[in-house]
């Protein structure tokens, strides 16, 4: 492989207008594709099968003019004397020029009673029949118009809810990553032309997947967190590959060797590197749809292909940069592995061997104590009390907790489905009885008054839908343990009665998707780690290398979530990454930071553990292969890990809840499994076992092919004076 490879980064490197012209080309077809597409996602974290959606199935089975899962505006009022007859008036019109044609229902302040006793705030609830991604403009200008007349006549005014949601945009974190990146790269390369390639060629491959997944969205409905992620993840992967190549190039060319051959063998060796560190997260990624969730699967695509093109791009239009920069990119200091003395990385892992035991003590205990919050972890999907003080969305939160209690903004849904009851009304009676004997803040039956008419009109909704369905407003926000609990309590509740009964609402669905997840969680794990396993046996020719690459991963994962739970769940300084509330973890986190993070630190493994396997088949002992290879790739593993924790943490300093949490996730992730696991951990282990690290059984090794990742054969090859080399 290592020789193939040598020849394609050769023949980049001489044919660099034609490799340079089709990635322009590319990028331009793409852009196209692009603009004439609608570029929406959508927000929205839906299963089917679970008992909260199917509820909402069912409601719209039986009444199919009603939308339950529809989006929300609440839209929240304070003033003076909200009930004289002028303010009534005024919010009257303001209702009426909410009703746009999306509008399936408006509940009045008025006529619902959620006006506080004093009268001076209220808020009225607005039911649209879609999404809130499929809203077209004539709502939300609608609902910004009511908010707007409101105001005009002195009135205080907020709109809540997800009609209003707009899309993802990190324009600022990317920046924040590009720069991080930069800094590291001149400092790592000495040369702002050489610092220059590794950024330019990533943000090309980011450009293309990017555009690439704004085109798709004209035909597909992508979830709004895929494109962040695969921006996030393209921009990570793509400068660090091309670092990784970028080293090896210098030092080829360094040593002698003529600058089309040295772009071949940087291609040969690093290169192959490049590509099963790209494997491993492509494979973490796609992993992802043996979950079967419609978003998860979408991520984890959209993810993979992002990180392919960086390995593609890494591997041609790296070398056919390099091609047009020539010997600019070796000017400046020195390789730091020449200067006089043994370099840092160098040092420091001679101190890791010759403490072994206490450094490997140290980094397990370490990364253990970080790890200790995910016992406390609870998970929950984000509401509007995660966005920033001072928006529209946060204001009508607060304002409705402090003057309605906070379950008012996430009540909960008991669907009853008589259908199959001989007693329809008995059976409704019996949820009810139940149902006021729980502790909450307002229990609101499907028929609110005594009168003969009121059952009449009930006993006629039941005959014709055979559905009925109570509000019940808990003490507690959506995202509280204690709310979480009470959709089990009624559940439990409201068991063994005559009926079908359903708990549904935003609490109810967070339950049950995160209920899903982490049953999925465990099988998930096993098929990713299993199929990275066998590569990396293929890669390194070892059983015990992998298994410790697999159970170091396990460490870093363990400290990026109880980072997240110090820091979001429990408020540990949160105010550093710009949040100023706590909240429970992200339900998604778990599982797409394992993921996610698996790869990344596959990718590690693969480029530090590469070097010390080259060293080893090149006839140096087990122990001071350990120390000649580490010494070869700390220095670019280190700047990799910053390049990434760079990019990462840009994306943290989001204001959308989701991306933050995602991108705080994987910048610890990233410095944890590089810095902790892999530079302090793995030389540890590799120092107690020694040469047994590299044991493979007989009858294995024979089977296995010789994939030369190493590049020991391309080497002695390009050493035979008699074989020309062609491209």
């Amino acid at each position: 492989m290592a020789w193939h490879l040598f020849r394609l980064g050769s023949w980049s490197f001489r044919h660099r207008r034609l490799v340079a012209g089709f990635w322009i080309a590319l990028l331009a077809v793409v852009g196209f594709a692009a603009a004439g597409s609608s570029g929406q996602t959508n927000g929205n974290f839906t299963l089917s099968g679970m008992e909260s959606t199917d509820a909402f199935e069912l409601i719209k089975e039986r009444s199919p003019e009603t939308s339950p899962d529809g989006a929300t505006a609440r839209l929240v009022i304070e003033g003076e004397a909200l009930t004289s007859e002028a303010h009534q008036a005024l919010i009257g019109q303001a209702l009426e020029i909410a009703k746009s044609p999306g509008v399936q229902g408006i509940a009045d302040p008025f006529s619902s009673g959620t006006i506080t006793e004093d009268g001076t705030v209220a808020y009225a609830t607005i039911s649209y029949r879609e999404l809130a991604a499929d809203l077209g403009e004539p709502d939300k200008i609608a609902l910004e118009d009511a908010k707007a007349l409101l105001e005009a006549g002195g009135l205080e005014a907020h709109i809540g809810g997800d009609a209003l949601s707009e899309e993802m945009h990190a324009t600022t974190a990317e920046v924040v990553g590009i720069a991080v990146a930069l800094v590291v790269l001149v400092i790592t390369f000495g040369s702002l032309v050489a610092a220059g390639m590794p950024l330019i060629t990533a943000l090309i491959g980011v450009g293309i997947g990017a555009l690439g997944i704004t085109a798709l969205t004209s035909v597909i409905e992508l979830s709004s967190v895929t494109p962040a992620l695969g921006t996030m993840l393209g921009l990570a992967v793509g400068i660090d590959y091309a670092l990784f190549i970028m080293s090896r190039y210098q030092q080829e060319v360094r040593q002698g060797r003529p600058l089309a051959e040295a772009a071949g063998v940087a291609v040969g060796t690093a290169g192959s590197a490049v590509i099963f560190a790209g494997l491993t997260v492509i494979i973490a990624l796609l992993g992802l749809s043996i979950t079967g969730i419609g978003f998860l699967i979408q991520m984890g695509v959209a993810g993979a292909a992002m990180v392919a093109l960086a390995v593609l791009i890494a591997l041609t239009l790296l070398p056919a940069a390099l091609g047009f920069a020539g010997h600019r990119v070796i000017r400046g200091r020195r390789d730091p592995v020449k200067r006089e003395g043994p370099p840092a990385g160098q040092r420091w892992v001679q101190a890791v061997s010759r403490f072994k035991v206490g450094a490997l003590v140290l980094g397990v205990a370490l990364a253990a104590v970080i790890s200790l919050p995910v016992a406390k972890m609870e998970l929950a999907l984000p509401d509007d009390a995660t966005f920033p003080a001072g928006s529209d969305r946060r204001l009508a939160y607060d304002t409705i907790s402090e003057n309605f209690g906070p379950g008012a903004n996430g009540p909960l849904l008991v669907v009853v489905d008589t259908a199959g009851s001989a007693d329809q009304a008995g059976a409704v009676s019996a949820v009810q009885e139940k149902l006021s004997t729980l502790d909450v803040a307002a229990l609101i039956p499907p028929v609110t008054s005594d009168t003969p008419q009121a059952q009449e009109a009930f006993q006629q909704q039941l005959d014709a839908v055979n559905l009925a369905s109570f509000t019940v407003v808990p003490r507690t926000g959506p995202a509280d343990a204690d709310t979480k609990a009470l959709v089990e309590t009624i559940r439990d509740a409201v068991a063994g009665t005559d009926a079908t009964v359903m708990v549904t609402g935003t609490t109810a669905v967070g339950v049950d998707i995160s209920q899903e997840l982490l049953d999925i969680f465990p099988l998930y794990l096993l098929v990713v780690v299993g199929l990275a396993f066998v590569l990396l046996v293929l890669v390194f020719r070892s059983i015990l290398v992998p298994l410790k690459a697999a159970l170091g991963f396990l460490l870093s994962v363990g400290v990026a979530l109880g980072a997240v739970v110090a820091v979001f769940q429990w408020g540990w300084l949160n105010e550093v990454i710009g949040l100023d509330v706590t909240t429970p973890v992200l339900f998604i986190l778990p599982l797409l930071l394992t993921g996610v993070l698996f790869g990344l630190a596959m990718d590690y493994e693969v480029f530090i553990v590469t070097r010390m396997r080259e060293a080893h088949v090149h006839g140096t002992e087990a122990r001071q292969a350990v120390i000649d290879g580490f010494a070869h790739s700390a220095r670019v593993v280190t700047a990799a890990a910053i390049i990434m924790f760079g990019v990462f943490a840009g994306f943290a300093l989001s204001d959308d809840i989701i991306i933050k949490t995602i991108g705080f996730g994987l910048a610890v992730g990233v410095l944890a499994d590089a810095f902790l696991v892999r530079m302090l951990i793995v030389p540890a282990v590799m120092a107690i076992v020694g040469e047994r690290i590299w044991w493979l059984p007989a009858r294995l090794e024979r089977a296995l092919p010789n994939l030369d990742v190493e590049g020991e054969a391309l080497v002695h090859r390009l050493n035979q004076p008699a074989e020309p080399v062609t491209v």
